[in-house]
């Protein structure tokens, strides 16, 4: 996902996506009954930079004025397409909360909770009357901690907003589909990811992260904050050098080891394994899932090294630290000091409004999802959704037969997993049950923790059921989308599937350039370096041959070469194995949703409008739905962390590859973006 909560549970997505149909947008030109939202006919055409050749900076000669002229609001880091979309739904959901929060409801009900966590979080003056005593129980607990096994008690629970070096939780079983299994990772660090605590031009984010420990510590009342900030982050950048690179923990098959719990134990025979699993609500497990197996054994030793003392403050610290927007403005403050304009760049703290709005979805998301899609989500979008899909499911079905690389024995596999997509749209056939959260007025710290413990009882409590393939990931009003490779299904919130793209009433060569390239990127992650490894089914196994893989290799390694040539910032270049999946996803799903297009004309011309073809407002289509710009801190967080490329490499990196753009704007050999067709590569 690309923006990120303290307390969201995790997800592997895309924020993409949205739909057209061919009865929407047709083949000529904008559909009959409305305007589209943007421009005549979906595009923007006072946003582009026309002294900029097409084959120069694609995503410049179609965004360049806005780049120009656009500033990102203070609260953000970094503004666009997916950003525009989020803030509307952001104050669409405020109307419906605030709706909601004035009316109140019975004790108990959805509207009571909704009220009651949203009205509590706005109540600063409240919070910050109640101080830190709201902090005292919890910080006797960990103060009350004598022995390595009390300390993983508090760190697998799911009572505080802590950490931990090895962190368990329930995950689909990526050879087992039928069954949630626990899954062991690595964990426990305060910055971004390893490299925070390595390189050398993040010595001043270092610098600040300590102070930032100090700060907190003593703002918790808390003595020797500076001392005990140096331990902590030494103790960190050890957890750091032992983290795997984060490219190498995109290999489903390295991160996959089933262990039993004999075998678990036997990595760190004296490690509090089962105190760890009996606290995450995880103890009946007699098989585990070991993600970076070769760093759980020095981990293990590393917290049994380290002196309790040492883990009680790093509890403490991560006890306030997590819990800061729900504390004395003072804490707030200091975490936003650091996470918002230290990391990221953003010069204001977000209305509290908004983060009111955020507090409720992370506590139950559903329940305002449910509102959400009764006001904003018409029942003939799902339907138009779902014929979009099904002419984009056609285009990926040629594209799998005409592959040049592919045996056919494997076309037959590849074929029935694109037959066997589930497409979710705009909302969950089933929503969730919040009867048994328990949420109260005036009480912010309390609705926070109360409801993170719920959600984290709810996933572990998966373990003893059956899988269910309607529960989503995600929450109707969520700006994003997803392709599950363990489900094998795509998933597309209602949130999304608004201009600029899908709009009903614009130019189908720009719905399929902007949807339609996003939903071929979703089913094309079931088929890229990494979703590939898993069948129909979903079950991770070899199922190409050994042809298929050495051929796909060949392409997938110059896709990665390509965007290892990008330079985000000076000296910061795209990592093109950490983003390879999303590339491919990209550079396969325009390439679909192109063909997608062609179908949809049913072989009649495609119009010319202000002088564009259909293919030049394809392109275009593309293009301004990537339409963004970032604060060099948050893009630096992105090239780091993120397995996305930057958006102008998801437009300039996938263009170049594609014979229809060169024949579309004429681009010719001077061109900077100019690959030989040779150097093209095609996926599917």
């Amino acid at each position: 996902m690309i923006s990120f909560t303290r307390r969201a549970l995790g997800a592997s997505t895309l924020a993409l996506a949205a739909g057209c149909a061919t009865g929407s947008g047709g083949g000529s030109g904008s559909s009959t009954g409305g305007r589209a939202a943007i421009g005549a006919y979906g595009l923007d055409l006072t946003a582009g930079d026309a002294s900029v050749r097409p084959g120069d900076n694609f995503f410049r000669y179609a965004n360049g004025r806005w780049l120009d002229t656009t500033e990102i609001p203070g609260d953000r880091t970094s503004w666009g397409t997916f950003a525009i979309l989020d803030d509307k739904s952001e104050r669409d959901q405020r109307v419906i909360i605030e709706e909601t929060a004035l009316a109140g409801g019975a004790p108990g009900s959805l509207q009571q909770k909704i009220a009651d966590t949203y009205n509590s979080y706005l109540n600063t003056d409240a919070i910050n009357a109640r101080g830190i005593a709201v902090l005292q129980e919890d910080l006797a607990v960990i103060a009350g901690l004598r022995t390595h096994e009390d300390v993983m008690r508090v760190m697998a629970g799911a009572d505080f907003p802590t950490n931990g070096p090895i962190a368990a939780f329930a995950a689909l079983d990526a050879r087992n589909p039928d069954r949630y299994v626990v899954t062991i990772t690595h964990a426990g660090l305060g910055l971004p990811e390893r490299e925070y605590y390595r390189r050398p031009d993040s010595e001043a984010q270092r610098t600040a992260y300590v102070a930032y420990i100090e700060r907190i510590l003593t703002l918790g009342g808390q003595s020797n904050g500076a001392a005990k900030a140096r331990s902590i982050m030494a103790l960190e950048t050890q957890i750091a050098e032992l983290h795997w690179p984060i490219a190498d923990r995109r290999q489903r098959e390295r991160v996959y080891n089933l262990k039993s719990r004999a075998e678990l134990r036997a990595i760190a025979p004296d490690f509090p394994w089962d105190a760890g699993l009996e606290a995450g609500n995880m103890g009946q497990a007699t098989e585990v899932v070991v993600r970076e197996l070769s760093a759980i054994a020095p981990l293990a030793r590393l917290f049994m090294a380290t002196p309790v003392q040492i883990w009680k403050d790093y509890l403490t610290f991560n006890l306030i630290s997590g819990s800061a927007d729900v504390l004395p403005r003072e804490i707030d403050d200091a975490n936003f000091d650091f996470y918002g304009k230290t990391l990221n760049g953003q010069p204001e703290q977000r209305e509290r409004w908004k983060r009111a709005v955020d507090a409720v979805n992370n506590a139950m998301g559903e329940a305002v999802g449910q509102l959400y899609v009764q006001r904003h989500f018409p029942p003939e979008a799902k339907a138009q959704m779902l014929d979009l899909v099904e002419n984009l499911r056609r285009a990926y079905a040629q594209r799998i037969d005409q592959s040049p690389w592919m045996t056919a024995a494997t076309k037959v596999v590849a074929q029935e997993k694109l037959a066997a997509f589930v497409p979710r749209i705009g909302y969950p056939d089933v929503w969730r049950d919040y009867a048994a959260m328990d949420i109260r007025s005036g009480d912010a710290y309390g609705n926070s923790k109360r409801s993170t413990k719920f959600n984290g009882d709810w996933a572990t409590a998966r373990l003893n059921r059956p899988v269910d393939k309607r529960e989503w990931n995600m929450t109707p009003q969520t700006v994003n989308a997803s392709y599950n490779s363990v489900m094998n299904v795509i998933t597309f919130p209602a949130a999304i599937l608004q201009p600029p793209f899908f709009d009903p009433h614009a130019d189908a060569a720009v719905n399929y350039g902007a949807i339609g390239g996003v939903i071929g990127h979703e089913m094309g992650h079931g088929f890229d370096d990494q979703g590939a490894k898993s069948d129909a089914r979903g079950v991770l196994r070899d199922w190409w041959s050994p042809a298929d893989v050495a051929a796909f290799q060949q392409v997938t390694n110059a896709l990665a070469a390509q965007y290892d040539g990008f330079e985000a910032l000076p000296d910061l270049h795209v990592n093109g194995r950490l983003t390879l999946g999303e590339n491919v996803g990209d550079n396969g799903g325009l390439q679909v949703a192109l063909r997608a297009y062609e179908l949809s004309l049913d072989g009649r011309e495609a119009p010319v409008l202000d002088g564009l073809s259909g293919q030049q407002r394809f392109f275009l289509g593309w293009a301004q739905a990537w339409r963004s710009k970032y604060r060099d801190e948050a893009l630096r967080n992105l090239v780091l962390t993120n397995p996305h490329s930057p958006p102008i490499f998801r437009v300039n990196g996938v263009v170049r590859n594609m014979t229809a753009w060169y024949d579309a704007f004429g681009v010719q050999q001077d061109a900077q973006l100019y690959l030989p067709p040779d150097q093209r590569v095609t996926i599917w």
